[in-house]
């Protein structure tokens, strides 16, 4: 399937199979992990091997904050490029993923709570290709990014992930690309190299993070703000926090909760990323 009327009639009118795909949190880190071998990026290779290919990917990303909800809805989105102060190598990447105007349109549909505009200028920012070409070496599944609404809060965001839940049972894989502790302003950039270096305050709302995950007990969650100091420390703004809601919107009762690449990066910041399912 080369063409863009072969990708067409490949997406086309999804239908539900018997296998409900996985939803991910991936925590993304450094652009860096974009062309890097590191123990972070072997295992999302391993986690593209454990999961069925996916028909789609939906990545909500971090990096794409919008006033209202869009979805990319070109047929082979560009390559973002959003960052500074990295080696030539990182900017020459280019994932040349397909989308899906097909799947854009379907998701949009499922939306109810929100207007979902189409969007043609977007594309993939870090918060998606640097995860998924490692995923998806050979560039062979449509990629979408769908915004995140600025102007809303965590509730919203929760409630929102609800309402996609039936592109599980269609095959397409739903991830959340963030991270759970990024305070960049706090990073001690002389310990980047330090195995698993994280701040007291960094490792226990990790740890909290994680067992209110595991216990389901997702308004708490959502109401992060009322969980101290260490929350307060861990989403100073909440771009890189709100996926992690996505992901748990789109829990179903019987999916397992498992965690990887659990690790903490120069202090103040965490890779620990989450499969549901």
């Amino acid at each position: 399937m080369t063409s863009i009327a072969a990708f067409s009639r490949f997406t086309s009118d999804l239908k539900e199979d018997g296998y409900l795909m996985p939803v991910l949190f991936m925590g993304h880190g450094s652009p860096m992990n974009g062309i890097e071998d590191n123990e972070f990026t072997q295992k999302w290779k391993e986690l593209a091997k454990d999961i069925p290919t996916p028909k789609a990917v939906v990545v909500v990303s971090a990096h794409w904050l919008s006033k209202g909800t869009r979805i990319t809805a070109m047929d082979f989105p560009k390559t973002i490029h959003d960052f500074g102060g990295f080696p030539q190598e990182l900017f020459a990447v280019q994932y040349k993923a397909p989308g899906s105007p097909e799947i854009a349109k379907e998701t949009a549909a499922l939306i109810k709570s929100a207007t979902v505009e189409m969007d043609h200028d977007w594309g993939l920012d870090h918060g998606a290709w640097t995860v998924i070409r490692h995923m998806y070496p050979e560039a062979n599944v449509p990629v979408l990014q769908l915004s995140i609404d600025y102007t809303k809060g965590p509730q919203y965001h929760y409630d929102l992930a609800k309402e996609l839940y039936n592109l599980r049972r269609k095959g397409v894989l739903i991830m959340g690309s963030g991270n759970m502790v990024h305070n960049l302003r706090m990073v001690a950039w002389d310990r980047l190299d330090d195995n698993a270096y994280g701040f007291d305050w960094a490792l226990q709302i990790n740890d909290t993070f994680k067992e209110l995950i595991r216990n389901g007990h997702h308004d708490k969650l959502i109401k992060y703000e009322q969980l101290g100091r260490e929350a307060r420390l861990a989403i100073p703004t909440p771009e890189h926090y709100w996926p992690l809601l996505y992901t748990l919107g789109l829990k179903g009762s019987k999916d397992d909760v498992s965690f990887f690449n659990d690790k903490a990066v120069g202090g103040s910041l965490t890779m620990t990323s989450v499969k549901l399912g």
